[in-house]
Parts: C-alpha cells; sequence; structure tokens
C-alpha cells in the first residue's frame, strides 16, 4: 500500500471516529430532581476586602473531582463578572471570569479589583459540561474596598 492510500486510509479512519463517537464526547449528564448550587459566603451585597473567601454550598448532589465518572456528582465552577452563561451544552471555558475547581474544592480565595463584581457558582460534571438541567447558583454581587 503506497504512502498516499496510507494517508487517505488513516484521515478515513479518523474522520469516522470523530462522527461515531462526537455524541458521547460532549453528551450532557442528567441533574438529580431537586439539586442546587449556592454561595455560602460572601452574602449579596456584602462589603469585603481581599483577599476574598467564597464558599461553595451544595444540596442533593455531591462533589467529585473532574474525571470521576460517579453518579449525582459534579465539581464547581466560580463565575467572576460573566454577564452571559456559557454555552450549557459545552465544557465551561477555562479564564480569568470562569474558575474551574476540578479538584472537587468547595471553597476558594480570590483577589479582586476594587469596585462592584458578580460571582455565581455553575456546577460542572466530570468532563465540565453543566447539566441538564443546569445546577447554576443565584447571581451574587459584591462590592470590594
Amino acid at each position: 500500500m503506497g504512502n498516499l492510500t496510507r494517508g487517505k486510509s488513516f484521515v478515513y479512519l479518523a474522520l469516522l471516529t470523530a462522527v461515531l463517537f462526537a455524541p458521547l464526547t460532549w453528551a450532557q449528564t442528567k441533574a438529580p430532581e431537586g439539586a442546587s448550587v449556592y454561595i455560602i459566603s460572601p452574602a449579596n451585597g456584602a462589603v469585603v476586602s481581599n483577599p476574598v473567601t467564597v464558599s461553595f454550598g451544595l444540596k442533593g448532589m455531591g462533589v467529585a473531582p473532574a474525571g470521576i465518572d460517579k453518579a449525582n456528582t459534579g465539581h464547581h465552577h466560580l463565575l467572576i463578572d460573566v454577564s452571559e452563561l456559557p454555552a450549557l451544552d459545552m465544557p465551561v471555558p477555562a479564564d480569568a471570569q470562569h474558575i474551574h475547581f476540578g479538584g472537587g474544592q468547595t471553597e476558594t480565595t480570590i483577589e479582586l479589583a476594587p469596585g462592584e463584581h458578580t460571582l455565581q457558582l455553575l456546577l460542572g460534571d466530570m468532563t465540565h459540561i453543566p447539566h441538564s438541567p443546569p445546577i447554576l447558583s443565584e447571581k451574587i454581587t459584591i462590592t470590594v474596598k
């Protein structure tokens, strides 16, 4: 078999694999009925100083690190000053406004510029994809001195 034919065969095999497994790659995990996530602290409307400690709460589910396939679990993502939610059928972006806690953490300490900020939690499954329906906290507003 020539190099050109081998190359074409590889490309076709890669495309076939991608098509067959694509639905499995981004499938959303069903959320248990009544599950909720919330920010324990700081309270909505709080005036705080740096560093800001944010504590996460979760009801009706457990916390598991990213990559761990365990029923009725997920891990936290902290959304900071996000005006529009990310796509809820894709992995949560990883940037300064979408902080991942893939180790299963339930608290963090962050530095924020002085002024008003919004905080919101979004639970993700083992692959960082929000559950269906999404488990999303209320958005709170804090002021950093």
